[in-house]
């Protein structure tokens, strides 16, 4: 970097630094929101495209500087708006963005396509004073266009590598792009999407705090859908804290969406809830099952959390889960995606070419080097629904889910075993949570000998994200698990 100050800064401050750490040196006039802006797009420009080659970002918003250079005056002048004023904030390809940004859900079909207007995740982004850095690569069509697509491969940005072990470590998928960028410090935290593991997963893969929010909390508008039963955005951060912040600004009621209009935690800052100890707390230890399938490495430094948890007063108990062995199918999701997915295609600007599943599908035909490297079995499944959702097989797969998801599954433990929460290895679990629902967090802790991070995930009943965060934040104070990645200032190929 050419300018001193911000190469001073880049070299001994930037990297891992939180929220409160960048607006308390905007806040002294140390830094600029422009300056910060600067700075992460140069680590994107060494990192991302060259050097450790993770391509996780997919473009850069080309109004960002002149974005956090008008924020810069309207704090000068009035103050921040919030906490994440003149914050750099990166969003997955699949939330539609009313700028210069494309929205794509990573596929080529969609490569040209602008949305005509911001998600409520954006707009609520925009209204809190971030800036909206950029989009991030993701599995395309979040993982729901064939059965063997590697995690964090989509045609249109390609593979996006873990930071942790680039071509070693799985990425994991879908909002693989978020997980790695925030991990590699290109931002200070991204908004990624869950419709079952697509933010746990990459979070735990990445040493991140991952918040899945309870269906409704944050609206869905304008993102691209796979199951509107299942679908939510939610934060990627480095820290609970972080994590807190930018729930809080995502968290409303939509009008356009009806799952919103539940939400009672509508005006509720998340940070209030970052207390540490936990006196008090019962937390359940889903280990039948779910640490076995985790593996013996990741089970293992579970086990080590656990003894953690119980220095900070946290009484623990072993739980099983009614449901947890049930064979489970993919019906609700193969249903939902056509009817969902339709109606955001017919909803794109007149000049979209791609209107329908059926163009989608025959664009891949016809571009097949480009787009069927997986093939897209999954998305031939879907189209050959009626996209009415009256099939018997929809709903008696939709009614088994809510079942065997709530009652027979975390809302059993939760009143059977008298707990908060539900702990589970690694993102373990965050099938049982989708399908309810429900919301998790995970959190960093730890890492195998081979340097693959490891984090465990607390899940509980609806609109529990207060406790859930509670019991993150206390278990984060307590260990700080996270170690930031080493990344190469050139391409490093395993051997």
């Amino acid at each position: 970097m050419q300018n001193p100050k911000l190469k001073h800064l880049y070299d001994t401050w930037l990297e891992e630094a939180t929220i409160e750490d960048m607006q308390e040196k905007m806040k002294s006039g140390e830094l600029t929101s422009k300056e910060l802006v600067l700075m992460y797009l140069y680590r994107i420009s060494q990192y991302d495209h060259k050097g450790s080659e993770l391509r996780s970002v997919l473009e850069i918003n080309p109004e960002a500087l002149h974005i956090a250079a008008a924020l810069d005056a309207e704090r000068k002048a009035d103050g921040p708006r919030s906490p994440l004023h003149g914050i750099p904030v990166l969003l997955k390809d699949n939330i539609d963005t009313a700028d210069k940004l494309h929205t794509s859900a990573g596929s080529k079909a969609l490569a040209d396509s602008y949305a005509i207007e911001d998600s409520e995740v954006a707009l609520s982004l925009r209204i809190a004073g971030a800036v909206i850095l950029g989009k991030t690569n993701m599995t395309e069509w979040a993982n729901y266009m064939a059965y063997e697509m590697e995690s964090g491969y989509s045609s249109r940005g390609g593979q996006t590598l873990n930071p942790y072990g680039p071509g070693i470590f799985n990425v994991g998928g879908s909002s693989s792009g978020s997980g790695a960028a925030i991990a590699a410090n290109f931002a200070a935290v991204a908004v990624g999407t869950e419709t079952s593991g697509s933010i746990l997963n990459p979070a735990c893969q990445n040493s991140l705090v991952g918040v899945k929010p309870t269906v409704g909390l944050i609206s869905r508008r304008g993102i691209i859908p796979i199951a509107h039963s299942q679908d939510t955005a939610g934060p990627m951060a480095r820290t609970v804290t972080d994590a807190a912040i930018l729930l809080s600004a995502l968290s409303g009621v939509d009008s356009a969406d009806q799952a919103t209009h539940a939400n009672p935690l509508e005006h509720v800052d998340f940070t209030a809830f970052l207390e540490e100890g936990l006196t008090g707390k019962r937390i359940g230890i889903a280990r039948d099952f779910y640490f076995s399938q985790a593996g013996e490495k990741k089970a293992k430094i579970a086990d080590q959390a656990i003894e953690v948890l119980k220095t900070l007063g946290a009484e623990v108990v072993d739980v099983v889960i009614p449901s947890a062995r049930l064979m489970w199918d993919w019906e609700v999701l193969k249903y939902e995606f056509k009817a969902g997915v339709n109606a955001y295609l017919k909803g794109l600007a007149p000049s979209a070419e791609v209107r329908t599943l059926a163009d989608v599908i025959r664009f891949n035909d016809e571009n097949p080097e480009e787009m069927l490297r997986y093939g897209q079995d999954v998305l031939n499944n879907s189209e050959a629904t009626s996209g009415g959702l009256y099939e018997e097989e929809y709903i008696r797969s939709l009614e088994f889910n809510e079942y065997h998801a709530k009652e027979n599954g975390i809302d059993f433990v939760l009143k059977d075993y008298g707990v908060d929460a539900i702990l589970f290895p690694h993102e373990e679990g965050c099938d049982l949570s989708a399908r309810a629902g429900y919301p998790s967090v995970c959190v960093p802790a730890g890492y195998t000998d081979e340097g693959e991070p490891v984090g465990i995930t607390f899940a509980g009943t609806a609109w529990s994200e207060p406790v859930l965060i509670q019991i993150a934040f206390a278990y984060e104070q307590a260990t700080r698990a996270r170690k930031a990645p080493v990344l190469a200032a050139e391409k490093q190929t395993a051997d």
